[in-house]
């Protein structure tokens, strides 16, 4: 597939983006801000990271990937040339790793002063644990986000790493990125964006902190409004062993579910504490009656705030889902569209995902780098 600048039908399209390959939140945000029609251009080693699932890698689609050697010096002046004409970097590394490389916000601001350099990592670029390894478990673990998930009394629940990665980290990296670059414009200087998913995790758990602040979210699990210690906002194993989910939150549409379970002379006082356990068996209870589907067509669009709960194999199939488009499947590959949606800027899935180092050559021309057979020929730059 040919490489052009400026392939991004996006409301970002002009931004150039230098990628620093790492893995999970970074990719993620790279992904997002490429999907939003931003040129990024991808810097992978070569050969690949340990966990590079080349072409099959969604988190890797819509830019190019070149193959540099970043501790070979014509490698660092290869970087150091794209970060000359890109409006921001982001890198995932360990804090310090980009300084000891010659790439750090420092060396990069002598090129370009305008950039904002985007730093994603887990525990942030200080404090006592900023160079300690981790994963998303211990961030949503620490922040206190953890403790509070899931209904089992006994232990946390988590949800995959959609909490700390993605909701806390690859998010908050991409808004940091955007109002960075937009203060760029009006100040003519470049800024660090230190987007630690402790910190994210913590702004996005922010609700919680009000419940708290009111009395109303306990520290023991499905005690509270929202984590299923309220019969009417929990989910349900039905017939067939599958489960729906039931969110009806407002009297109104707590009425409307219980018109649709034919449990209106039936169903205790929701407002009375003393019946809460009477509720959940009888909701429990009836929604054993009948399978997922038959439910799902009793509630089809209704506002009784009842969906099933489907694997992801079936939900890039969902009637709603599909009229949306929420899913795609492009050369084979089924994959989320680009989010969120614009009337006019219109985003739309440029290049599929590559395996490292295969635009080298295309990519780095198409940026405007010299000598690009040379820095192939020293092995600073490697063409898959």
């Amino acid at each position: 597939m040919g490489y052009a600048l400026g392939q991004g039908t996006g409301p970002l399209r002009g931004v150039k983006v230098v990628e620093l390959a790492g893995i999970g939140p970074g990719p993620h945000a790279c992904m997002l801000l490429a999907d939003l029609g931003a040129d990024v251009i991808r810097v992978d080693r070569p050969g690949g990271g340990s966990m590079d699932v080349g072409s099959h890698d969604v988190l890797t689609r819509g830019r190019p990937s070149v193959a540099i050697d970043l501790k070979h010096a014509d490698g660092v002046r290869t970087v150091l040339d794209l970060v000359a004409g890109a409006d921001a970097l982001v890198e995932g590394l360990r804090p310090g790793t980009t300084e000891r490389l010659g790439l750090g916000p420092e060396d990069c601001w002598e090129h370009n002063p305008r950039l904002v350099y985007g730093r994603m990592t887990g525990w942030g670029q200080d404090g006592p644990w900023a160079h300690a390894a981790g994963h998303d478990l211990n961030y949503v673990a620490v922040t206190g986000a953890l403790h509070a998930s899931g209904q089992d009394p006994a232990r946390p629940h988590f949800p995959g790493n959609l909490i700390g990665d993605f909701g806390g980290g690859s998010t908050y990296l991409v808004i940091g990125v955007l109002a960075g670059l937009l203060e760029a414009r009006t100040s003519g200087r470049g800024q660090v964006v230190d987007a630690a998913i402790v910190d994210g995790v913590a702004s996005l758990n922010a609700m919680a902190t009000t419940l708290a602040g009111l009395g109303l979210q306990p520290e023991s699990r499905a005690s509270g409004l929202l984590d299923g210690g309220t019969p009417y906002y929990d989910v349900y194993e039905t017939a067939d062993g599958r489960h729906v989910s039931v969110a009806a939150l407002e009297p109104q549409f707590y009425a409307e579910l219980l018109r649709r379970l034919d449990l209106v002379d039936e169903a205790p006082d929701r407002d009375d504490p003393a019946g809460q356990a009477a509720l959940r068996t009888l909701l429990a209870d009836t929604f054993r009656r009948r399978t997922q589907a038959e439910w799902a067509e009793v509630f089809d669009a209704t506002d009784a705030c009842v969906a099933p709960v489907l694997p992801l194999s079936e939900a890039v199939r969902h009637p709603h889902l599909a009229a949306r488009g929420t899913y795609v499947t492009v050369d084979g590959l089924t994959q989320p569209a680009p989010a969120p949606r614009f009337s006019r800027t219109r985003a739309t899935l440029g290049r599929p995902p590559a395996t490292a180092g295969a635009d080298s050559r295309e990519a780095l021309t198409a940026w405007g780098v010299r000598d690009v057979d040379a820095r192939l020929a020293s092995g600073a730059v490697v063409q898959a």
